[in-house]
């Protein structure tokens, strides 16, 4: 899928952030604007987070099925459903499936059907990222990339198996199970044979690790790409004129101060790799950005949007879409024009 620049190959990654059905929307305006711009066709790779990974997912079980069908189908999920609040009240009143399995079902109900990371096979590559709470590493599910790549999971540390067989609705649902709301995966041994070094393993949302779902783009030595767009869809830090002085919010402010650091870190992280000749060149924007927006106020409003999984309004759905069309439109003409000019 890779495009061609100069009479050289190059690879395209998305990078598509948590933020619930928020981010997911906001990544779609940047789909949509991809394939006005024929780019979309081109992309080789998505590495997913959390809503990214109900975007990109959805994105990539379509792919054989046409772009504009993927699209829309996509749209028509954000508008009509909303899961949270449905797949908290099961997981309580049931006592024979987590709040997770709900979740999970909720995905295969509307977008996946019961199909496995096999039928990614046609689509790009793709990394559905969670966050492994028994090592502290990123934990990864991918596939696609066609008939010769496989379908895999696991982490650095503990390794890899092959993954051909495990739901598609599981791993997205791991990858978003943002916690508290949502308890992790278990995977045992005999799902993943790794997991006896360390009795089993629990996979919470990717957010924790790495909320951009950078990580994998990075990769040299697996997906050498040339080129890493970064749709951030999350929650930028708020400033206050109130800083809280409760003992028991304290917790809640310091992890929003930690993920804002990470954040940050990561975005230097690939200016440097780029920089050193180890990365792709890095093209980055974030929901509060003006720089390159639409309306003056797109940033202000998207950013105010809620992060949860719940149905998104009209209005809401055309703002995040325009924003994040305009932003990657800006970006790419700033950073990247020679990909402008492949349509």
């Amino acid at each position: 899928m890779a495009v061609i620049i100069e009479g050289q190959s190059r690879r395209i990654g998305l990078a598509l952030s948590g933020g619930g059905f928020r981010a997911a929307a906001f990544h779609l305006g940047m789909f949509r604007k991809l394939h006005q711009l024929k780019l979309l066709q081109a992309v080789d790779l998505l590495s997913c987070v959390s809503g990214g990974s109900i975007a990109g997912a959805t994105l990539a079980i379509n792919w054989s099925q046409g772009l504009d069908r993927a699209l829309s189908m996509l749209e028509t999920y954000l508008s009509t459903k909303s899961i949270a609040v449905g797949s908290v009240l099961g997981g309580i009143l049931d006592p024979f499936e987590s709040r997770l399995d709900k979740l999970a079902e909720t995905y295969d109900r509307d977008l996946f059907g019961g199909q496995k990371l096999e039928a990614l096979e046609s689509g790009p590559r793709i990394y559905l990222n969670a966050t492994n709470l028994a090592t502290g590493n990123m934990f990864f599910f991918v596939a696609g990339g066609g008939a010769h790549a496989k379908a895999e999971m696991g982490e650095h540390e503990l390794g890899v198996v092959q993954a051909s067989n495990f739901p598609i609705s599981r791993a997205v649902a791991a990858s978003s199970a943002f916690p508290p709301v949502f308890g992790p995966l278990r995977l045992d041994p005999d799902v993943y044979p790794p997991a006896q070094a360390v009795g089993y393993v629990t996979l919470t949302d990717g957010g924790v690790y790495d909320n951009l779902g950078v990580n994998p783009g990075l990769r040299v030595d697996h997906n050498n790409l040339s080129y890493l767009i970064t749709s951030d869809g999350g929650k930028p830090f708020a400033n206050t004129a109130e800083p809280t002085e409760s003992g028991a919010v304290v917790l809640k402010a310091a992890l929003d101060i930690m993920m804002e650091q990470i954040r940050g870190l990561q975005f230097d992280r690939m200016q440097h790799r780029h920089m050193a000749g180890r990365g792709p060149k890095p093209l980055w924007f974030s929901i509060d950005s003006r720089v390159g927006a639409a309306s003056a106020s797109d940033a202000t409003f998207a950013s105010a949007i809620g992060t949860n999984l719940k149905r998104l309004s009209k209005d809401e759905m055309e703002l995040l879409q325009r924003h994040g069309g305009a932003l990657v439109e800006s970006r790419l003409t700033q950073y990247a024009p020679e990909l402008l000019r492949i349509a």
